[in-house]
Formats: structure tokens, sequence, C-alpha cells
């Protein structure tokens, strides 16, 4: 097996899934936007700069403290309250990803969050598309892009949030999540929500086995019915390896391989969380042997200085991985979007499939 270069990965075609439209924004967007509304951006290190002001991030994302964590969200949703500010972002989120060779992409965020100075829910989804909407067309439709509307989960709108998505799933919005804290906040508190999904047939992923252990995870699946696990990685504490090798699985991890239920693995940023001591020692590894259905992901590409491309190459060092382990990684993926089959289907026989081929194809250096 061959080992891809590093253009090799940039070029090859991936789809994400689990991706925070409040966690990708550019560096000096965020300035201009600051500017345009009155918002206070952190003190940085000399001038503030694009530069400057994506290593505070970067910094204070990796600090270690929950505070310092969380206040960088404060300054990407303080500059996302208008409908220009929304469609800007947006857009440059999808020319961003189109960039990095992504072809297909759901992006989230909470439309909650963002109706501090008066946009109403609808108003803030309409916005969100319409810079979706201009990314694809100024990428040529090299990429498709899909709406996931969040629910915080320490919050109470949780209904409400899903009857828009609902409402939108003819217009861009291809499913629903819960966010936010886990430890405190159970899935089962939005059960309603959930319940009100399954019967219009509607798909959505939650956010479960990050912070939290095996009990969110068994919620998520078991008393809620999600389609998919964001994050999922703490599904490695049902699993034990003995000093021999071998591998037992508990009853839980062994229902989630069963299933095919995917989980939207993100290794730097559980790195930058303490979920896996580095990217060489993430549970990623042991899942993929085990034949889990496994998908590699940003989360926030701004905080964790990222980018689908960082991603996959990690893993290629970490790992040894080949095109055919990204091509598996990327299928997984398609496979377990929310797109209606016939779309991912056809994504991946015409596209995905002959482009790994054709990389594979390509002489090695």
């Amino acid at each position: 097996m061959t080992t891809p270069t590093r253009d090799q990965v940039l070029r090859a075609p991936k789809v994400l899934l689990h991706d925070h439209l409040d966690g990708g924004l550019r560096p000096q967007s965020i300035i201009d936007l600051a500017a345009d509304c009155g918002h206070q951006l952190p003190e940085v290190e000399g001038e503030l700069t694009a530069g400057s002001l994506g290593r505070w991030f970067a910094d204070a994302a990796d600090s270690g403290s929950l505070v310092r964590y969380l206040e960088t969200f404060d300054h990407t949703v303080g500059v996302m309250q208008t409908g220009p500010a929304l469609t800007r972002v947006a857009r440059e989120c999808v020319e961003d990803l189109a960039a990095d060779g992504v072809v297909y992409a759901e992006i989230r965020y909470a439309p909650e969050q963002h109706v501090e100075t008066g946009l109403t829910l609808e108003e803030v989804v309409a916005a969100v598309q319409e810079g979706f909407d201009q990314g694809v067309a100024a990428a040529d439709g090299r990429i498709v892009v899909r709406q996931l509307l969040t629910a915080m989960r320490h919050q109470a709108r949780s209904m409400e949030i899903a009857e828009l998505a609902v409402a939108w799933r003819d217009r861009g919005v291809a499913g629903f999540d819960i966010a936010g804290a886990e430890a405190g906040y159970p899935p089962t508190r939005h059960l309603d929500a959930f319940e009100y999904l399954q019967r219009e047939n509607f798909h959505f992923t939650i956010h479960a086995g990050e912070a939290f252990g095996l009990p969110s995870i068994w919620q998520a699946i078991q008393w809620c019915g999600a389609d998919r696990l964001g994050h999922g990685v703490r599904i490695i504490d049902d699993i034990t390896v003995g000093e021999d090798g071998t591998v037992e699985l508990g009853r839980l991890a062994a229902y989630v391989r069963d299933k095919r239920i995917p989980l939207e693995m993100c290794p730097w940023s559980n790195v930058q969380t303490g979920a896996a001591a580095s990217i060489a020692e993430h549970p990623i590894g042991l899942l993929k042997k085990l034949r889990f259905r496994v998908t590699v992901n940003t989360d926030n590409r701004l905080m964790s200085k990222t980018s689908m491309t960082h991603e996959m190459w990690s893993l290629v060092e970490a790992f040894g991985y080949g095109l055919r382990d990204l091509e598996w990684f990327t299928v997984n993926a398609m496979k377990s979007s929310f797109l209606p089959f016939d779309e991912r289907f056809a994504l991946i026989q015409d596209h995905i499939k002959p482009a790994y081929a054709a990389l594979r194809e390509e002489p090695a250096e």
C-alpha cells in the first residue's frame, strides 16, 4: 500500500457530517463583522490581525480551560446576529469546504443563538440557506451542502426547532441535532421532539459520548432513536482489549456496530477537549479495525485549526492509512448522510469512487 501525499489527500473527495457553522469562521470575517456590529473582540498579542486573532482562538480552545473554550463561541456567535452576517459566514463556509475537496457537507448550528438583535428563527434559517446557495454557485456545483438545525440541550426550545427543521425539509434542511453540555442534560429531556421527528420520518443526530460516557450514548440510541451519534468516541469504554490482543465488545458497543450506527468522529477536537490523548491514541484506530461505521469530521475548524484535509492527513501519519482507507471513511460518511438514497448513491458511484480510483493510478512520488 502506497502512502498518499498530502496533495493527494487535499484533492481526494471528502464528506463532512459534523461541522459547526459558528466554529468555522474566517478570522478576518470576524474582525470585519465585529466592526460592523460593534462587538468587542478579545485582546490579542500584538496588533489585531487575522493571524493574531486566529492564534487567539486556537490557543483559547487549546488551553484546557472550559471557560476560555466557551468564550471563543461568544465571539463567533456574537458577530452572527444579522441576516447579512449569517449569509456571509455561510457562503464563506461553503467556499472553504469546496477548496478543501469536500463534495458533500452537513453544517449544523443553533438558530436560537442568532436572534439577539430581532431576527426570527425563520429569518435565521433563510439567511444561512442564502449563503449556502451562494457558496454552492461560486463553487460551480462541486459541493452539495445541507443544514442541520441544532437545539441546545440546556434550553427548552427543542420542539420548536424540530418543527422548524421539518418545515424546511425540502428547502435545504436535512436533519436535526441537539448539542451543549451532556452532563446533567440527558437527551431524554427532549424526548417529545425526537418522537415528533420520528412521526415525521425526519432524520436526526445527537451529540452523545463525547464529554459524557456510555449512558449518554445508550439514551441517544435506545430512548431517542438517533440515526447517528455526534462524536460517540466514548463507545470505546464498552470495548475491552486483553493483554493478548483479544477484543471483547460489551452489549452497547456490539449493538452500535451490529446496527451500523454511524459515529461522527472528530479526532483533533477530541484531542483538544481531552477525550483522546493524541491522534495516535484516538479510538478511531481500533474502531476502524473493528469495522464500526466510522466517519471523519472537523467539528470546529477555527477552534481546532483544522480542515478535512488536516484531519485525514493526521490519520495517514498516525495510522499509516492509504487511499483505500480514506475512501472507506468517505463512503461510510456518504452512506450515513441525510440525503435521499438516490442522491447518496450517485455521489458515491459517479464521483467518489472514480476520483479515488484515479488517485490510486497516479505514479508514486
